[in-house]
């Protein structure tokens, strides 16, 4: 009996960016699908930096087909029809200082078909008119699927036909390891790593106009980092972000976070007890000292003795207050996504903490 399959296969970011990766060394266009807020733009974008290229962003919603193709003027000096390239394109003097070019072709299935036909022949012969695509030009196009409330239109099966599609899905593993290499801010991610299906709860029936995504939580950690605003300002901001229901649950999260130790306290082996047993809270209060370790690291506040006995200091207070998922989680933080150098022979809780939780420790590092 034959298996079945959805249409479409789902993909979370982390594996989006690998298949991109790979669909760039074919040169290969990519049409990466997702609902509204998931990351798609920020995935591309990423890859683009690390890579050391440049990111071309069009958005082809807000295009005219001329945008694409160019647009014809009398040249007086040939005495005849010329063709003016397109400007916003990459040309090769741009391309030629990048190793790589992302043409990013966003909101692709947004833009009416007369612009989707401008691009289809960019896609297919890598030229318009007598505009030709530099060499090292990659294409990544983007889109919301038929199903997420926006303005779409039916892509012609021979344009799509020329895509590697690939459909994101939210993913909080995924999301949390962006999130705390862009400092997103402790709060939000301590809250989303206790309470991941508020993450995103975008619902295509619902008639409200604020949702959770990940991009609105973004918006969220960009509102805290602003320590003059008052409460009810913050409140209507937040709600106007992630909706009224999450603002709630998140702000009641940042109250009793507000009352627990600073993290650099903790670190120092000034505070060895938990007053505060609030679940929320001590996710957030887990991430902040990971984060707390990192900053002193890079920043070189520490030298190698004190970083060290940081280390001993978090390790300790973790035996002594947190629950095994809150220390697996820091653990993978700490040691997968900042790589920080605590060597164990340096470490004189090291013994005590592999015994008990050594397995985790392993489990957070594979």
């Amino acid at each position: 009996m034959a298996t079945q399959v959805s249409d479409n296969l789902t993909i979370t970011s982390a594996q989006a960016r690998k298949a991109i990766l790979k669909a760039f060394d074919a040169k290969r266009p990519v049409f990466l699908w997702g609902p509204p807020g998931i990351g798609k733009s920020e995935v591309v974008a990423d890859i683009a930096g690390e890579l050391g290229g440049a990111i071309v962003d069009l958005r082809m919603a807000q295009m005219e087909p001329t945008d694409i193709r160019g647009i014809p003027f009398f040249n007086k000096d040939l005495g005849k029809m010329d063709w003016a390239p397109p400007i916003d394109l990459p040309d090769e003097e741009f391309a030629s200082q990048y190793p790589i070019v992302v043409l990013f072709l966003d909101e692709m299935n947004s833009a009416p078909p007369a612009v989707q036909a401008a691009g289809y022949q960019l896609i297919l012969n890598r030229r318009v008119g007598k505009y030709f695509l530099p060499d090292n030009v990659v294409i990544v196009a983007a889109g919301n699927r038929d199903s997420d409330k926006g303005v779409t239109y039916r892509m012609p099966m021979p344009l799509a036909n020329r895509f590697i599609h690939l459909e994101m899905r939210p993913d909080f593993a995924s999301w949390q390891t962006w999130a705390v290499n862009k400092n997103i801010h402790k709060d939000v991610v301590g809250y989303l790593s206790f309470a991941k299906n508020d993450m995103y709860d975008f619902n295509n029936k619902s008639s409200s106009r604020a949702f959770a995504t990940p991009r609105s939580w973004v918006f969220v950690s960009d509102l805290l980092k602003d320590e003059n605003v008052d409460s009810d300002t913050l409140f209507n901001l937040v709600s106007g972000a992630v909706g009224e229901g999450l603002a709630v649950k998140f702000m009641a999260h940042r109250k009793v976070s507000g009352k627990l130790p600073q993290p650099s306290d903790i670190l120092a082996g000034k505070v060895k007890d938990l007053a505060v047993k609030e679940i929320s809270a001590m996710y957030s209060l887990s991430i902040a000292m990971c984060y707390e370790l990192k900053d002193a690291l890079e920043n070189k506040r520490v030298n190698n003795k004190e970083f060290h006995a940081m280390g001993d200091n978090f390790l300790a207070y973790a035996m002594a207050n947190f629950e095994t998922e809150l220390i697996v989680m820091a653990a993978r933080i700490a040691l997968k996504t900042y790589k920080l150098p605590l060597e164990p022979s340096q470490l004189k809780t090291f013994d005590e903490f592999h015994k008990k939780y050594g397995k985790y420790i392993y489990e957070a590092k594979s």
